[in-house]
């Protein structure tokens, strides 16, 4: 059974910074891109950040390019999103995401077939 939960999300001021992290079991992580997501109410869930299987592939939704870096830490079955130079627009719930086949990169949401529960970041002006 795959399980992903997410940490790190919480409160933070327009302009500061939040590290999310997600840990993965029930599959074989190395094998896998994970993707980042976010879900701000009233908005579609929008795909902000994906990372290949060995970690040396990254996509960046243009909305975080520059501010958000994402990484993975194959050992530790966890992929990481850094948070920088956060701004209120960010606020959203955010969630980590695994393809449903191994081996594929896509930013498509309805590709991802196990999700995380989410946790929530909010940025205040």
């Amino acid at each position: 059974q795959v399980q992903l939960a997410e940490s790190g999300g919480g409160l933070v001021q327009a302009g500061g910074s939040l590290r999310l992290s997600c840990a993965a079991s029930g599959l074989t992580f190395s094998s896998y891109a994970m993707g980042w997501f976010r879900q701000a109410p009233g908005k579609d869930r929008e795909c902000i950040a994906v990372i290949n299987w060995s970690g040396d592939n990254t996509y960046y939704a243009d909305s975080v390019k520059g501010r958000f870096t994402i990484s993975r830490d194959n050992a530790k079955k966890t992929v990481f999103l850094q948070m920088d130079s956060l701004k209120p627009g960010d606020t959203a719930v955010y969630y980590c995401a695994a393809p449903k086949d191994s081996f594929l990169f896509t930013v498509v949401p309805g590709s991802y077939g196990y999700w995380g529960q989410g946790t929530q970041v909010t940025v205040s002006s």
